[in-house]
């Protein structure tokens, strides 16, 4: 599968797997075309830069949907359980993570390898950290006590 650096934070986790912040119409169309059959979405529909009908969108390009919607400010145990559920029921396909900025899913996919699952933790620590910091409710999120007491950085334009 080739890649696509010109989606925003357009990161690779595995040669199924794919990330990043939101996509376009046209750029879930260059997602499908690489052979992706589903999309899972952790951004809330209502966040600023989200698709007006991002489920019509996938399901039109023919790629199947997948919304766990995680408030930003408030990420759950019950979130990233939906997640990790998600990722084991496709298993077997090529999919694309997305949120808005790579944020969420970048921590998603983090807390998911420490848990020995997928991705080295070094690896997904270093995919995380290419894009932001988390602090205070991610960093315990994460597991992080370090940076409880720290705001969220990020490593280009703020999210």
């Amino acid at each position: 599968m080739r890649d696509l650096p010109h989606i925003l934070n357009w990161r690779r986790i595995s040669g199924r797997i794919t990330t990043s912040g939101q996509p376009s119409e046209a750029e879930l169309a260059e997602i499908k075309s690489l052979g992706v059959t589903h999309v899972v979405n952790l951004g809330p529909h209502h966040n600023k830069g989200a698709l007006e009908d991002e489920p019509g969108t996938v399901s039109g390009l023919g790629m199947t949907y997948v919304y766990i919607p995680v408030e930003f400010d408030h990420p759950t145990d019950a979130d990233f359980d939906a997640f990790r559920r998600a990722l084991e029921d496709l298993k077997d396909t090529l999919i694309h993570v997305h949120c808005i900025y790579n944020a969420r899913v970048s921590a998603f996919f983090y807390r998911y390898a420490r848990t020995g699952h997928l991705l080295a933790e070094a690896k997904a620590f270093e995919n995380m950290d290419s894009i932001w910091k988390p602090g205070a409710d991610w960093a315990d999120f994460i597991g992080d006590p370090k940076a409880l007491d720290q705001p969220n950085r990020y490593a280009g334009e703020d999210y």
